[in-house]
């Protein structure tokens, strides 16, 4: 039931590629545990105890809360769907509550190193070093997913009206708008890109060095590359989102237009951003203040 489970997030929920994946290995990492604990016991058949026993087992091995809180969700859906099915009879997950979490405010990048990273001379005169600061500056003037990026097409640039399509979680769809800069910089791209893979040009923006769709592996590994010596713990693309979303907010912007341009569903999801700009706020208030 593993795979008509995946075929059912990819083709009825259309979550992202990069999502299923996750989604697999959280399964098969469970499968693998009841292989090594409880041969006998198929995934079908597995009940709370045996669930709550891998949950135990990930925490002894050293896995954080927020981690073993996304495999939970992993098998949330899966016995969801298997019980729509009429596989199982009773969902074994229903008296598995989330661990609790340290929350902690999201980390960003300040503007001055944003600002060192992207209008210095740190990225090669080539196609792919042009695409690696066009990716930059699409994470940082966007705030777009890691996943949105991968699937943004060329017909969903608009250079004209400085605006950017692009289907987020749900199958929902949100124009972004963009600086005449960035719009620029992505009509000089697809140029140097019809020009590098003549009569072999995809749709997707962003390509890989032969020209295929890009991949998060390699998104990754980009980012990291340029974020190198900048002081934040994870190197990634979502620190990008971070980074957008506070210096939007750090400069005004309304918490609900953030909302919107982020594709976040609730309001709570935003305000998390609001704690690194009161920061901000504070010093202000205490240079500005006669009574500070």
């Amino acid at each position: 039931m593993t795979n008509a489970f995946l075929k059912y997030l990819q083709y009825e929920k259309r979550y992202s590629a990069h999502t299923i994946i996750s989604y697999k290995n959280d399964l098969n990492q469970f499968h693998q545990f009841l292989a090594s604990n409880y041969p006998e016991t198929s995934i079908e058949s597995s009940n709370h105890a045996i669930l709550r026993d891998w949950i135990i087992s990930l925490s002894e091995n050293g896995l954080n809360e927020n981690s073993i809180n996304r495999k939970l969700v992993t098998l949330r859906s899966f016995y969801k769907f298997l019980l729509k099915k009429g596989t199982i009879e009773k969902n074994p997950v229903l008296r598995l509550s989330p661990l609790k979490t340290k929350k902690g405010l999201p980390q960003f990048v300040r503007e001055n190193d944003m600002n060192l990273i992207l209008d210095y001379n740190l990225f090669e005169d080539s196609f792919i070093g042009k695409r690696d600061h066009l990716i930059l500056e699409i994470l940082y003037g966007t705030g777009i997913r890691l996943s949105e990026l991968i699937e943004l097409t060329v017909n969903k640039v608009d250079v004209f009206n400085n605006s950017i399509k692009v289907l987020g979680k749900r199958n929902k769809e949100r124009i972004i708008p963009i600086t005449r800069n960035l719009s620029s910089l992505i009509k000089n791209y697809i140029s140097l890109k019809n020009e590098a893979f003549k009569g072999n040009v995809n749709e997707y923006l962003i390509v890989s060095i032969k020209g295929g769709k890009s991949y998060p592996m390699m998104i990754n590994r980009i980012v990291k590359k340029y974020l190198q010596g900048i002081s934040v713990d994870k190197k990634s693309p979502h620190i990008l989102r971070h980074t957008y979303a506070t210096h939007l907010l750090e400069r005004g912007a309304d918490l609900n237009a953030v909302k919107d341009l982020l594709g976040h569903q609730s309001l709570a999801a935003t305000q998390i951003y609001t704690h690194n700009s009161l920061g901000k706020l504070k010093k202000v208030f205490d240079q500005a203040h006669p009574k500070a």
